[in-house]
C-alpha cells in the first residue's frame, strides 16, 4: 500500500509525533511525507527531518493533499496539532473541503490525526470507513470523530449569507494574523471577522489594527489563512545549515511577507520592512546564516516566542508609521523597484546607504547592531 502523509505546522513536529506517526504508518506500507503550509519548515530543519518530510515546495495543505492524489496513492493522512480540538478539527474540515474542490475523483481515503498524545486528540476519517481508523484509534488512544460531528459542533453556526468568518479556538490577548499580516488582537474567546467589498472592515471579539489592514489590502475572506497566537510555541535550539551563497554580494528586499522568506535563502543579506516581518524573517534566516537589515517602527506584535538574528544584522527603528515610507524609498533607490540588487559589496555599505535614505526623509531613528 502506498501512503501519502501531509504534515502541517510546527507543533506536530516539535512534539515528536510527526516522526512517530510516520514510523508507525510504515508498518502499513510505503510512506512518503511532505509539508503542508509554511511555518513548519523551520521545525523540520531544526529536527533534521528534511530527508523524511519534503519541504522543497511552498504549498497550502490542500495542495499537498492533491499532489498525493495525483500520484495515485492508496491512502492519505493529514497530521496536525492544533491549539485545541476545536481549531484542529475546523482546520481539517476546511483543508479537506478545499482539497475535495480541487480533485475530480475523490476516491482516495483521507484520514486526519489531530492532537495525538492529548486527552482531546482525535482521528477523523473524512471520506471513508476503513478498519485502519479503528486500529489506529486504539493504538494511539484517540477518539474517532466523524465529519458530521465536526460540521454539527463547529461549522453549522457559520452563516454563509453574510460576508463574515468565525475563527474558532481563540483566546484573549492573541495576535490575529491574516495571510501573514498582523491585523489586530483578540479580547475574547470568540472571534468573527467581517468583510465588505473584499476588505476586512470590522471584528467581533477583538480590536483591529489600522496599519495592519492597510498592509493586508484586498482579500477573499473565505480563502485567507487566519492564525492567532504564537506561530511557534516550543522552546527550540535552532539548527544552522550551510547554503550556497552567490559569488557576488546579493541583496534582496522583503516587504511585509515574512512567510515567503525561504525563497531568499541564497542571499548575502535580506532587507526586511515591518516589525513582525523582521522578527519572523530573521528567525528563519538564522537557520541559513543570513543577516538581515530590518526597518521597524517599534510596533511589534510578537508572533514567535524567540526571534533569532544572525551576527552583524542591523535593525533600524524609525518613527512610528515611517517603516513603510523608508521601505518604499529603499526599494526605489537601492533596488530600482526590483527584488534584488548587486550594487554593494558588503553589509556596511548597505547600512550606510539606508541611513542616508532615512536622513533624507528627516525622521528620527536609532540603530541596533547585532553582535
Amino acid at each position: 500500500m502506498r501512503i501519502g502523509i501531509v504534515v502541517h505546522g510546527p507543533n506536530i513536529i516539535d512534539s515528536g509525533y510527526a516522526l512517530k506517526l510516520i514510523d508507525l504508518l510504515k508498518d502499513y506500507g510505503e510512506v512518503k511525507a511532505r509539508l503542508g503550509g509554511t511555518m513548519g519548515r523551520t521545525a523540520v530543519i531544526d529536527a533534521s527531518l528534511e530527508d523524511v518530510i519534503d519541504i522543497s515546495k511552498k504549498l497550502v495543505p490542500s495542495d499537498s493533499l492533491k499532489i498525493f492524489h495525483d500520484d495515485d496513492v492508496d491512502l492519505i493522512f493529514l497530521l496536525n496539532y492544533g491549539k485545541s480540538n476545536v481549531t484542529g478539527q475546523v482546520f481539517g474540515y476546511k483543508v479537506y473541503n478545499h482539497y475535495a474542490d480541487k480533485v475530480d475523483d475523490n476516491s482516495i481515503p483521507v484520514i486526519q490525526i489531530e492532537r495525538p498524545g492529548e486527552d482531546d486528540g482525535s482521528i477523523i476519517p473524512w471520506n471513508n470507513d476503513l478498519a485502519i481508523v479503528k486500529e489506529l484509534s486504539q493504538k494511539l488512544n484517540l477518539d474517532i470523530v466523524t465529519p458530521r460531528e465536526v460540521y454539527d459542533n463547529h461549522i453549522r453556526q457559520d452563516n454563509p449569507g453574510l460576508n463574515q468568518r468565525i475563527v474558532h479556538g481563540v483566546s484573549p490577548d492573541e495576535n490575529i494574523m491574516v495571510n501573514g499580516v498582523v491585523i489586530g488582537k483578540t479580547d475574547s474567546d470568540k472571534l468573527t471577522l467581517i468583510a465588505k467589498d473584499n476588505h476586512i472592515v470590522d471584528i467581533i471579539g477583538g480590536e483591529l489594527k489600522a496599519h495592519g489592514l492597510e498592509k493586508l489590502g484586498e482579500v477573499d475572506l473565505d480563502s485567507v489563512i487566519i492564525k492567532t497566537g504564537l506561530l511557534r510555541k516550543a522552546k527550540v535550539t535552532p539548527r544552522v545549515i550551510s547554503t550556497d551563497k552567490p559569488n557576488d554580494f546579493k541583496i534582496t528586499f522583503l516587504d511585509h511577507a515574512g512567510e515567503d522568506v525561504y525563497r531568499f535563502r541564497d542571499s548575502s543579506v535580506v532587507i526586511t520592512v515591518g516589525d513582525d516581518t523582521t522578527l519572523i524573517s530573521s528567525d528563519i534566516l538564522y537557520r541559513f546564516d543570513i543577516p538581515i537589515i530590518g526597518i521597524t517602527d517599534g510596533d511589534l506584535d510578537k508572533v514567535v516566542e524567540d526571534g533569532f538574528k544572525v551576527k552583524d544584522s542591523v535593525i533600524f527603528e524609525v518613527e512610528s508609521g515611517f517603516d513603510d515610507v523608508v521601505g518604499q524609498d529603499i526599494k526605489r533607490i537601492i533596488f530600482d523597484g526590483k527584488r534584488e540588487s548587486y550594487a554593494y559589496q558588503n553589509i556596511d555599505e548597505v547600512k550606510d546607504k539606508i541611513e542616508e535614505i532615512i536622513k533624507n526623509i528627516n525622521c528620527k531613528y536609532k540603530i541596533n547592531l547585532i553582535n
